[in-house]
């Protein structure tokens, strides 16, 4: 049993800290657009949560090795990408639409109707 262990150690590194994806934040009068590039992230495989003021992105790339296939080395075996926000009170957590294509996921957060600008109308006596 302890030369199985020393295999399975010397046959993968240590799992890495999930990797930070780069994003875009669009603001327009009606809220916030996140722009994420996850690329390999299926839908299946993606998670996006709202916890408090707190807007959690998971998606885990998974590289298609056969399962009778046992590397010799590998550093990497799965990907995983993560990144957190804290949502600002003027956005109504409520309100979310995530969309994922080609490896990249879009946000649409829309701001709570206290926060959105409006007109004031002046009216003459």
């Amino acid at each position: 049993m302890e030369t199985k262990q020393r295999n399975e150690t010397r046959n993968t590194a240590p799992q890495a800290a999930p990797l930070v994806p780069p994003v875009d934040i669009i603001e327009t009068p009606e809220g916030i657009t996140l722009r994420a590039d996850l690329p390999g992230v299926a839908k299946e495989s993606l998670s996006i949560d709202v916890d408090g003021d707190t807007l959690t992105v998971e998606g885990t790339v998974s590289l298609g090795e056969p399962a009778s296939v046992q590397p010799l080395y590998a550093e990497i075996r799965v990907a995983q990408f993560r990144r957190s926000f804290v949502l600002g009170s003027d956005l109504d957590s409520e309100k979310v639409d995530a969309n994922i294509r080609n490896g990249v996921l879009t946000i649409k957060l829309a701001k709570r109707e206290a926060a959105k600008p409006r007109k004031i109308s002046v009216k003459a006596e």
